[in-house]
């Protein structure tokens, strides 16, 4: 299998969550993925655990808000890089990088004091990426 190569920072789609272009910091220090949301709301579609929740795709733009919905997958107890420990709902969504797409988990967090409101974390990478962390963004959408 060829391994992408990426830079310490990238563009991604979220589709379905209807996210593109979204800045993604690349973090192999990190196990688990993290994404940033606002208005957080444990809900009930037919039945099923979900989340609700919004974004702000563009960090210069906070007017532009996206409102997502998604299954719960998992809720797990994560250490924070500030050694602070939460419990975080999990979903599981696909990440698109280029033209590579596959399905990755993130966990849903209060990133609002973080530059990125994203990180890629090494299970979402997988063995699918080689990281040049000397570089940003050597995708091409």
């Amino acid at each position: 299998m060829n391994k992408i190569i990426i830079g310490n920072l990238e563009a991604c789609d979220l589709p379905d969550l209807g996210i593109k272009d979204l800045q993604v910091r690349i973090d192999t220090g990190a196990k688990t993925s993290a994404l940033h949301v606002d208005n957080l709301k444990r809900i009930k579609v037919g039945g099923r655990p979900y989340v609700a929740f919004d974004l702000h795709p563009d960090v210069y733009d906070l007017e532009q808000i996206v409102h997502c919905k998604a299954p719960v997958r998992d809720s797990r107890r994560i250490k924070s890089s500030n050694g602070e420990v939460e419990q975080r709902c999990v979903i599981e969504t696909t990440l698109k990088l280029g033209e590579h797409e596959w399905p990755i988990e993130l966990t849903l967090s209060n990133r609002q004091d973080m530059t990125y409101l994203m990180l890629l974390g090494r299970e979402a990478m997988g063995d699918r990426v080689l990281v040049d962390p000397s570089q940003s963004f050597l995708i091409n959408g």
